[in-house]
């Protein structure tokens, strides 16, 4: 199951992301989103986890708890829309 997590503090890193949610059960990933031009956390991630149950059990124990200044917000991550690549030939 994929999670979105926002509310992140912003000096938390991968290593404490995949640490809070491997309480939870095993995590296949854990990633902080980096801003592309100062390398510094957005403030949100993903987490992945091997079993959907452990990712619910993850949204209700988290969601809106507090690691910082702002509660967490914990949810299924929505599947993003590519765009279709244009075709320059195509009319």
């Amino acid at each position: 199951m994929n999670l979105f997590v926002a509310g992140l503090p912003y000096d938390l890193d991968d290593a404490e992301l995949l640490e809070i949610f491997e309480k939870f059960g095993p995590v296949l990933s854990a990633k902080v989103t980096l801003d592309k031009e100062t390398g510094k956390s957005r403030g949100f991630g993903f987490v992945s986890m091997k079993e959907e149950q452990d990712g619910k059990d993850a949204i209700e124990h988290l969601n809106d708890i507090s690691l910082g200044k702002k509660p967490l917000v914990v949810k299924q991550a929505e599947e993003r829309q590519r765009p279709e690549p244009r075709n320059k030939y195509r009319r």
